[in-house]
């Protein structure tokens, strides 16, 4: 496995970040030195890229990460419809790759500096599997969401915090856990709720649609999560109904309705305990 490690402080930085729907024959394009880094997660499909010789299948839930120096091209077209993100970012201080090093700054220190910064290494694998690749597929769709308002302070200033916990969801898949029992059960719980998020809760569905125990599937997202069902799904409604105060004129009331509340002043309430303002006064501060 190549592993990329970086020199922090300072944090790698956030540039850009887009979604692609490639039909299948579709390919990556070929790039020589881009000069930045090029973060590639596949949402659908499988995107087939060449980097120094390496050729990369990257199936739905895993990633690559291409190099600012090298040469990367498409080995071969898609094979099917694929969907995937595609992100930009740099680093302004030091980070290696199999023993090339772009700077001189020390990595790791052996004790704590008072009055300088304390360098150490974030390490990161080029190519793997995200552990949680839904939370980071709605990581990149909130970050492609704030793009059309990144001459906004707030808008600039939030892109970067997504990035970081977005970078943390890579470094993440270098050891992957093995998969317990509740953990398995929590993740298919997740993933239904993910869904069928419009609709209204019912714990025996729920149960029902993955085999477990309505009780034990709570007792596992807690642990999980630190969360249960409900809490689970109300932040996710509140999540999607973010992306759409960004990305759309509708109403806060069509907003409310569209991610699964029935009542407007409920959602506003919710909205505002999760967020610390009102859905109203979110979509302002980017208008």
């Amino acid at each position: 496995m190549t592993i990329l490690h970086f020199t922090v402080p300072p944090l790698p930085e956030y540039i850009i970040s887009g979604i692609t729907e490639a039909p299948e024959g579709a390919k990556h394009p070929n790039r020589r030195n881009i000069g930045v880094f090029d973060l590639l997660v596949v949402c659908k499909g499988c995107l087939y890229v060449t980097e120094n010789g390496r050729a990369f299948d990257i199936d739905a839930g895993s990633f690559l990460i291409l190099r600012p120096d090298t040469h990367h091209f498409p080995t071969q077209g898609c094979t099917v419809d694929t969907l995937y993100y595609w992100l930009h970012f740099q680093t302004s201080g030091g980070w290696s790759s199999e023993g090339y090093n772009t700077s001189s700054k020390k990595e790791e220190l052996s004790e704590l500096q008072p009055f300088s910064p304390n360098y150490f290494t974030v390490k990161v694998p080029q190519y793997g599997n995200l552990r949680q690749p839904q939370k980071a597929f709605d990581l990149l769709d909130s970050l492609a969401a704030l793009v059309q308002n990144g001459h906004k302070v707030q808008s600039l200033w939030q892109q970067q915090v997504l990035f970081q916990e977005l970078f943390e969801q890579l470094t993440a898949a270098m050891d992957p856990p093995i998969s317990s029992p509740h953990s398995i059960c929590a993740e298919q719980a997740a993933a239904y709720l993910r869904t069928h998020y419009r609709e209204n809760f019912r714990a025996q569905a729920l149960g029902e649609s993955i085999n477990f125990h309505p009780v034990y599937i709570a007792r596992c997202m807690q642990k999980e999560f630190g969360c249960s069902p409900v809490e689970y799904l109300l932040h996710y409604r509140i999540e999607k109904a973010k992306l759409l105060l960004l990305q759309t004129d509708h109403t806060i009331s069509w907003v409310a309705e569209d991610v699964g509340f029935n009542h407007a002043a409920y959602f506003t309430s919710c909205f505002s305990k999760q967020e610390g303002m009102s859905p109203r006064k979110y979509r302002q501060q980017f208008s």
